[in-house]
């Protein structure tokens, strides 16, 4: 292989993001990664970045894990890999229309919802919930996201990503904005996508009509899913563009918040019922006390047990808050299914198991 054309690749990749935006990030102008490595001879650092996550075993799992509805019935609804998707693709526009770094928002899109538990909101509150009452804090999915990337992936060594791919991740959501512009696209991109197929896909399981929903915002922004993705692209594109912010026109941004605050108000606590909270609970809870006494029996998880218990974790000088981490890590990372076969396994007798 010619190293030297392979390398006049990649620094032709660099130099055509010189015609980027003057806001935009470039791959010269990285803040590094954690752990020094040399620059791939056909990548910028965005795009290696985004092959990682592609390639990441966090990023499969997304396929089996829920978005909104446990075990729809229905080819049709989303998954966290089909969310994941749509936000790229949403990313990836905006993006290009406002000259930004592509590479670096479709990284984070793709990265920012690896964090996220089984069962979906139901999930993620058990879990938020257990956390609290074992005094070791809330749960975030961002926060999550990016421990899985620096940690938790490729047996604790995590994926090595560029700084800004993962401040990007950490910040999709919350009150702290990420640093990059491609970083804040991705925080509407998000928005973007989740209000519009989350009302698609409550429609589709009958929690709503139509009718149920808000009128004026649709009126603003559109009757379909897809017509308001493209209002709300086109005006966040027009409202930002040349200014080195990510914003959206008053009136759009209120539009939507009104179509957010109906999803919280009314279609989520509809889809944690049906979810059937109270089991979710109850699989999840039994998994984190059976896991915080045995955690040999994790398997890849974070921490390494060697063959011991929870008691000889301790005698190894292993903090409680560590095994604590360890099991939210490992419980967080499952997938639908494989949580409640982790489950059945511990706790079904086994002659209801071969029934």
């Amino acid at each position: 292989m010619d190293h030297e054309l392979t390398g006049r690749v990649r620094v032709s990749a660099e130099e055509l993001e010189a015609g980027l935006s003057r806001w935009a990030q470039r791959s010269a102008d990285s803040r590094g990664r954690e752990r020094p490595e040399e620059p791939c001879t056909l990548r910028t650092p965005y795009q290696r970045d985004r092959g990682r996550i592609v390639h990441s075993k966090a990023f499969r799992r997304l396929e089996h894990k829920t978005q909104v509805f446990i075990a729809p019935e229905g080819d049709h609804y989303r998954t966290r890999l089909t969310h994941t998707l749509e936000v790229a693709g949403i990313a990836r526009s905006i993006a290009r229309a406002l000259r930004l770094n592509e590479d670096l928002a479709e990284a984070v899109a793709l990265g920012h919802d690896l964090g996220h538990t089984p069962f979906g909101h139901a999930g993620e509150k058990v879990l938020h919930d257990m956390l609290e009452e074992l005094g070791a804090g809330a749960f975030k999915h961002n926060e999550q996201s990016a421990r899985v990337v620096e940690v938790v992936e490729n047996d604790g060594r995590g994926l090595n990503l560029t700084w800004e791919v993962r401040d990007g991740i950490r910040h999709h959501t919350g009150d702290v904005l990420p640093a990059t512009l491609e970083g804040q696209v991705v925080r509407f991109a998000d928005r973007i996508a989740y209000i519009n197929h989350d009302i698609d896909d409550a429609v589709r399981a009958g929690l709503i009509t139509e009718g149920d929903l808000p009128q004026e915002p649709l009126v603003l922004l559109g009757r379909t899913g897809g017509d308001r993705i493209d209002t709300l692209v086109h005006d966040l594109v027009e409202a930002s563009y040349e200014t080195g912010r990510i914003v959206q026109s008053p009136a759009v941004a209120k539009a939507m918040n009104d179509l957010r605050d109906f999803l919280f108000e009314t279609v989520y606590p509809q889809s944690l019922e049906r979810a059937g909270e109270r089991r979710v609970r109850h699989v999840l809870t039994n998994l984190m006390h059976y896991f915080l006494e045995h955690p040999a029996e994790m398997g890849g998880a974070t921490v390494r047990w060697g063959s011991g218990d929870a008691a000889r974790a301790e005698a190894e000088g292993v903090t409680r808050g560590d095994l604590i981490q360890a099991v939210a890590d490992y419980i967080s990372g499952m997938t639908d299914r494989y949580a409640i076969k982790r489950y059945r396994e511990l706790f079904e007798p086994r002659s209801w198991a071969a029934q």
